[in-house]
């Protein structure tokens, strides 16, 4: 890339930064604002908030990581705020009940966890680590109180979360109020020019452009960025779906997982996940709709996403390793797909999906080792399935590509 004095949005047209900031993205609001922060062809301050309430990052949190990649790379600067003192709390986002609080502890372990995982996508010398603890421990009583009457409780409950538990009489936890303000006011305290988000985050990033006005700074813009589907195609992603890519995956399970989404599915993880360009990821449409078969796309999608969490090497072995698995199970490209709900039996999967006649014959099957699963024997008749898509094998001969969801 083209770099002038380590600016490199400075060679590019507002139009075309525009499209940078747009690719994936659900909302920027307000449009307007952005044009006129990108006219002023100077670097802007970025922020996106985490929370450490979990050691480990999979492929659905580094859709908004790799937004602040695209963007680092034009040059803007790039806050990655720590929510150490907000995951004390708990996000409420989303929840049909009161989170319980993180430990100190807790929140220290995995904020270094995040760190040493997102610096795999982030240049770690041009971005800013905070944390939001750094002003909010020197908040007096006073100054909480100050800031929690800036807002009112009908205000809060226009959140959807909030109304959905206020209205079937489930509690809502004072301290709950605090987090979407808190959330804002480090919009304030970092004087953000952007703030991004998932698009359940939405009424929490507005709050940022709320107590900014009321600061009297200049309001920051928000991007949304959309939640990833999990393997399954349906639910978000979720290690606790059981339908989610960790980035610290091995990478022959990451390889797999990758060429185990569908067809469909595949073009919106490379939308989201890929660095390749639109107009490359566009033209690899017109090869799939010529007759490229979309298991050598997702063979580039995988080798990507591979090369960026482990190494170039680890990623052609994990090709290698899964074409001679599937070279030595015969297991074609093409076959029938079905769709189950999580909670059915094998030998119910089996005979729904055309591969055995009735579940005696696919306890029978079992039995003499016949049914697979991705090529390997079904040696338990009482397995539990997970959610997620995979290739079901009975015999030689007998394919189906099979997605248990959620419920």
């Amino acid at each position: 890339m083209v770099t002038l004095d380590n600016k490199p949005h400075l060679k590019m047209n507002t139009e075309q930064t525009l499209a940078v900031f747009q690719r994936g993205a659900d909302e920027i609001l307000p449009l307007d604002e952005l044009k006129k922060k990108l006219a002023k062809n100077k670097p802007l301050r970025i922020k996106a908030g985490f929370d450490p309430t979990a050691p480990d990052l999979h492929l659905g949190h580094t859709v908004l990581i790799n937004k602040l990649k695209q963007l680092q790379d034009l040059g803007h600067e790039i806050l990655f705020l720590i929510g150490d003192f907000t995951g004390m709390i708990g996000d409420p986002t989303g929840k049909s009940a009161t989170r319980p609080p993180l430990t100190q502890e807790q929140v220290v372990e995995n904020a270094q966890s995040y760190q040493d995982q997102v610096f795999k996508i982030l240049d770690k010398d041009k971005t800013t680590v905070v944390y939001n603890s750094e002003w909010m421990n020197k908040m007096s009583s006073a100054e909480m109180i100050q800031l929690a009457s800036q807002q009112t409780v009908a205000r809060m409950l226009e959140r959807d979360d909030f109304s959905k538990r206020y209205k079937s009489g489930k509690s809502i936890s004072i301290h709950e109020f605090l987090y979407p303000l808190i959330q804002g006011y480090d919009s304030v305290a970092l004087k953000s020019d952007i703030e991004l988000g998932g698009t359940d985050q939405k009424f929490n990033l507005l709050m940022g452009r709320d107590l900014q006005k009321q600061a009297g700074m200049e309001q920051q813009v928000i991007l949304t960025m959309p939640i990833l589907e999990g393997l399954d195609g349906v639910q978000k992603m979720s290690k606790s779906l059981n339908n989610y890519i960790g980035i610290d995956d091995k990478p022959d399970d990451m390889f797999g997982k990758i060429m185990s989404t569908s067809d469909e599915l595949m073009w919106r993880y490379l939308e989201l996940l890929s660095f390749e360009t639109l107009e490359t990821i566009a033209s690899w449409k017109v090869e799939v709709e010529n007759g490229e078969n979309p298991r050598n796309i997702k063979f580039r999608l995988a080798g990507e996403i591979i090369t960026r969490f482990h190494s170039a090497d680890s990623a052609k072995q994990a090709q290698k390793n899964f074409t001679d698995r599937f070279a030595k199970n015969k297991i074609p490209d093409e076959m029938p797909e079905f769709s189950f709900d999580l909670g059915i039996k094998i030998a119910n999967l089996l005979k729904d999906a055309g591969l055995v006649n009735s579940t005696s014959d696919a306890f029978r099957m079992i039995k003499e080792g016949a049914a697979k699963i991705n090529g390997e024997k079904i040696t338990d008749r009482n397995i539990e399935l997970e959610a997620g898509t995979e290739v079901y094998q009975v015999g030689k001969r007998k394919f189906a590509r099979v997605t248990i969801s959620q419920t």
